[in-house]
């Protein structure tokens, strides 16, 4: 029968979906680059998400946050994001936590329950620790490295953390890491050398901040403000959901590549053997 996961369904087959079905991700980050994460998750037909976010959707993420527009300015992400959810596939089971992902917070959470961990936050702090609890829980997690003051979309890669160049937050990352005793973690980051922003008063956050009152931190709350984009964050998120999908169900991109072509090669000689008994017909 029919329904919103057909077309996915066509390419990936029935034992995937059913893979994607069962799969529980946690995103920690609903923002620019996680929202998109759990947009395309949702769509792919994950079945249990664990959203993680304690701010509230700002005037200023309306340029590149997908759950962000006028009308949910001053909604908590996470719900935001489970509505998201629930509006494309209303059988989905959706766990939110409005909570900052820190030391004195991580009990709360029992990240053996997860069989994927996104970590799409801002702080050094939180990223490090969230895949230090996924690597004792034995559970795969991507790290996002740096997407702010970014133009372009198509210097984005996923590596491993180890074999980043050019980014100053997976340097941090690396030498952070490797003190831990960390000595591999898939991230993804971009190859572009970050801009700086523009220093123009008028849109200044500090200066004429609209955070929403009930926002946990405002824009003075901040070391710093990168400038962004609606290119590059999304890209990232929806590469970043590609990876966990793909792993999810075990995907072989070169070995799918090689079935489609001896199934090609297969139905070929079959016309061909076909064609040849029909001239042998017709000629007898």
């Amino acid at each position: 029968m029919q329904n919103q996961f057909s077309r996915t369904q066509m390419l990936l087959g029935a034992e995937a979906m059913e893979k994607l079905k069962t799969a529980h991700v946690a995103i920690f980050g609903i923002g620019g680059v996680g929202g998109y994460v759990v947009e395309a998750l949702a769509r792919a037909g994950v079945g249990h998400f664990s959203l993680i976010d304690d701010d509230v959707v700002c005037l200023t993420n309306i340029n590149r946050q997908i759950m962000a527009t006028i009308k949910t300015v001053g909604h908590p992400k996470v719900e935001v994001a489970k509505e998201r959810v629930l509006s494309i596939n209303s059988h989905a089971e959706v766990e939110t936590y409005k909570t900052f992902f820190l030391p004195d917070t991580k009990d709360q959470f029992d990240f053996t329950k997860w069989d994927y961990v996104v970590d799409a936050v801002d702080t050094v702090t939180a990223k490090l620790l969230i895949i230090e609890e996924s690597k004792k829980a034995g559970v795969p997690v991507i790290s996002c490295m740096g997407c702010g003051n970014r133009m372009d979309p198509s210097k984005l890669e996923i590596t491993d953390v180890y074999k980043t160049v050019k980014d100053p937050l997976s340097k941090v990352m690396r030498r952070e890491l490797k003190k831990r005793g960390i000595k591999k973690c898939t991230v993804l980051y971009s190859t572009e050398t970050a801009l700086s922003p523009i220093d123009d008063p008028e849109i200044s956050c500090r200066e004429h901040c609209v955070c929403p009152p009930n926002s946990p931190r405002s824009c003075n709350d901040r070391r710093a403000i990168p400038a962004s984009t609606p290119f590059v964050p999304p890209a990232a998120g929806i590469m970043i959901a590609s990876k966990v999908a793909t792993d999810i169900i075990g995907f072989d991109h070169e070995a799918r590549e090689k079935q489609d072509l001896e199934t090609k090669l297969k139905k070929r000689e079959l016309f061909r053997a076909g064609r040849a008994l029909r001239e042998k017909l017709e000629k007898a």
